[in-house]
């Protein structure tokens, strides 16, 4: 069944686009779903994100267009920054407001008071060993374990190691609940590693107060490099869809973000003759004076034109290819 509207018909060819979006993803929506939409108003198949945000979380969600997409792999590994509403009192089947609620128990007065929150919050700081929620995108032989869950089924999730940098409390307050009376709710912003899962910091941190809890709400605020404020709405980009290629061009030209700054590794400027090597995939020279073992395995992304052409990795003395962008990734900032 084709799920575009009629009439509208989506290239198979490429539309010569790309660029990497930071896009402040909606509540309610799939991370997918915001590919899908962007795929219409760019009139570009070849489009992705990384670091999924579930469907009620809003905020970062970082997505490649075009042959931007081969460096999304590469961004997936950054740390995050978070404002999460942790409800103490209840807990879901998914962890989060979304699910249906599984047990309910009396939240401890003390949970009320500022000094207990903070230490408590202060206790997840550090490397610990997390278990993802069992309504997760991880894959178990090949299948979600969302899917086995939804199926009845318990997924068999192995614990991960990750790092709370930063966990401190923005509110407080109480509020009626439909199931146990009263709930404490807290608000609080958590900075943390690639693959913490927000959900499980609010369901074990119910369980260490005495208590249960899920998530009430999440927004993120940070992935690695991409900020909020260099966020561009998912309505602005719509409005690109009735746009002519060469109108729609000139507008994501304003919008996308510097991929060199994004992956964060040093830059190099080629002259026209590396450029020639590198298109016929042959490696070139370091520009340094260090020893070579005291900078091996380093990577460097290539710019030629403003644009970013490759991302390279030292062997020795010679840059040998990670990734070719030949026809260059737009949005570098000179």
């Amino acid at each position: 069944m084709c799920f575009l509207k009629k009439g509208y018909s989506l290239k198979r060819t490429s539309s010569g686009l790309r660029g990497l979006l930071a896009v402040d993803k909606p509540c309610k929506m799939t991370s997918h779903d915001v590919v899908n939409k962007l795929r219409r108003a760019l009139h570009e198949r070849r489009i992705g994100h990384a670091g999924t945000l579930d469907p009620d979380a809003s905020g970062v969600l970082v997505c490649g267009v075009g042959s931007a997409t081969r460096l999304l792999g590469m961004l997936s590994a950054d740390d995050k920054t978070y404002e999460a509403r942790i409800v103490f009192g209840t807990q879901t089947t998914t962890d989060d407001a979304a699910g249906e609620v599984i047990q309910t128990k009396p939240v401890p007065a003390a949970l009320l008071q500022a000094d207990v929150a903070r230490r408590a919050l202060e206790a997840l700081l550090g490397t610990h060993e997390q278990l993802p929620p069992a309504y997760s995108a991880i894959s178990i032989d090949g299948v979600r374990a969302y899917e086995l869950a939804r199926t009845g089924r318990d997924p068999k999730l192995a614990p991960r190691t990750i790092c709370v940098y930063e966990a401190s409390l923005l509110h407080m307050s109480s509020t009626e609940s439909a199931w146990n009376g009263e709930s404490v709710v807290w608000d609080v912003r958590l900075h943390v590693s690639k693959g913490t899962y927000i959900r499980s910091i609010a369901r074990d941190l119910g369980a260490a107060l005495g208590t249960c809890a899920h998530i009430g709400g999440l927004r993120r605020l940070q992935s690695g490099s991409f900020e909020l404020g260099s966020c561009v709405s998912l309505a602005q980009l719509e409005e690109l869809q009735e746009l002519d290629v060469e109108a729609r061009t000139a507008e994501l030209e304003k919008l996308w973000v510097d991929p060199a700054h994004a992956l964060g590794y040093p830059t190099r400027v080629l002259t026209a003759a590396e450029m020639d090597d590198i298109r016929c995939g042959r490696p070139i020279a370091v520009q340094t004076q260090a020893k070579p073992q005291q900078v091996s395995s380093q990577r460097v992304s290539l710019l030629f034109q403003n644009k970013l052409v490759g991302v390279y990795e030292q062997q020795d003395s010679r840059l040998v290819c990670v990734v070719n962008l030949l026809d260059g990734i737009s949005g570098v900032q000179s």
